[in-house]
């Protein structure tokens, strides 16, 4: 039997909605050039759908433009440090407090200025700001003087190219680094004005605790009615059903609970629809797992030495009863360097490096929900039970055995 053409097109039409959708949560910033140019064509074809979707559903705006569009994100969780902006290209190294002042200076820099400008110039400039005394008085300083400081401007520029804020022009970063030359790029002023994502100014912010600031940055409309609250409420659990790795019910509120317990079906029934990320629902909370392993940016298990050990570490811990130190993990990472070192790189295998392959691995299982860390130990939480090794595990019907990614953001 012949399938209706009109069936066929409706077909169609959903898959290019769900690509498009999914191109947004993995780049919430896409360009009309570039190697994400056909999602952004996809994007720009289903603005609308999609605009109306993530504002009711997540509380998140859409801007569509002929050159970009930019998903501008709020993150359920305003508190959460695990997923920091990371150096592109340079062995995603994690940005400091430092690298995240400099790179508000810069943006700050390049709003006043001109269509293009040098690296040299934009230092300049950031050195300036950065004499400000309310700024000094944290205990950070900027002269861009030594190599390490301008390695932190290096680091930050090369995010904003990633970004599509800037475009270079000519020369390297390289070169300005060790002082043997400059760089000039072309500022994209679109996709600056496009980058804040707060729903007030912050000018207009006036709470003094860093908290406190971060929650009247994204604060919703007075919630004077019960529609009003329950719509924030949905848009809350979304965005973190969409963005985080595991929503546990210990999270959140009793008032949260009972929604979230009423309302489960409804909520993970529409992102399926629109994302295709799969309800992993377990007595603990909830996951929405990705089959085509695509909507992360970290994945467990991966692939080489630091993988391999933060694998071992993860089925240690899943059969633990009780919180494990930093110094029992450095010493089980001897042990297991013993036994499976010759597939490790060299430099894992020195004496010493123990304490920085369980930093790395703690740091990912923490960052995928599945364990939580404190100054001296490491506790399993609950999602980590998959991981377990020679353990059973029950799941509900459907579900999938892909283990729980945090989805990407920007």
């Amino acid at each position: 039997m012949t399938t209706p053409l009109a069936e066929v097109l409706d077909g169609q039409r959903a898959a290019d909605l769900r690509k498009a959708a999914r191109a947004l949560l993995k780049h919430p910033l896409l360009h009309a050039r570039g190697r994400h140019a056909d999602e952004f064509r996809l994007v720009r074809r289903h603005a609308s759908e999609l605009r109306e979707w993530f504002d009711r559903n997540t509380g998140w705006s859409l801007q569509a433009d002929a050159e970009t569009a930019r998903l501008r994100k709020i993150p359920g969780v305003l508190t959460d440090p695990t997923h920091p902006a990371r150096e592109a290209g340079r062995g995603a190294t994690p940005f400091t407090r430092r690298r995240y002042v400099l790179l508000c200076l810069a943006l700050a820099a390049l709003e006043r200025g001109e269509a293009q400008i040098a690296l040299g110039r934009l230092a300049d400039r950031i050195v300036l700001d950065a004499a400000d005394p309310r700024l000094a008085e944290t205990g950070i300083e900027f002269a861009l003087e030594r190599r390490d400081e301008r390695l932190d401007l290096a680091a930050v520029v090369r995010l904003l190219l990633e970004l599509g804020v800037l475009r270079r022009v000519a020369g390297e970063e390289e070169a300005y680094v060790s002082g043997a030359g400059d760089v000039l790029y072309d500022v994209e002023r679109r996709v600056l004005a496009g980058l804040l994502t707060s729903r007030r100014g912050p000018s207009t912010v006036h709470a003094e605790p860093f908290g406190d600031r971060l929650v009247e940055l994204v604060a919703e409309t007075a919630l004077d009615s019960d529609e009003l609250r329950f719509r924030a409420m949905r848009r809350s659990l979304t965005r973190r059903l969409l963005d985080d790795p595991v929503l546990y019910y210990d999270e959140l509120s009793d008032t949260e609970l009972g929604y979230l317990t009423r309302q489960r079906g409804f909520l993970t029934a529409r992102i399926t629809e629109l994302t295709g990320l799969i309800a992993e629902v377990r007595a603990e909370g909830i996951a929405m797992v990705d089959p085509d392993d695509e909507l992360t940016d970290l994945r467990m298990p991966e692939q080489g030495t630091h993988g391999h050990v933060t694998l071992l570490l993860a089925a240690h811990l899943a059969g633990a009863d009780a919180p494990v130190t930093h110094d029992a993990l450095a010493l089980k990472v001897r042990e297991l360097a013993a036994q499976h070192g010759s597939f490790w790189s060299k430099s894992a295998r020195e004496p010493g490096m123990e304490t920085e392959l369980v930093e790395q691995a703690v740091a990912r299982l923490t960052a995928l929900g599945l364990v939580s860390r404190t100054t001296h130990a490491v506790t399993a939480r609950p999602a980590l039970a998959r991981y377990a090794v020679g353990e059973s595990v029950i799941r509900e019907p459907g579900s999938t055995s892909v283990p729980p990614q945090r989805k990407a953001t920007t």
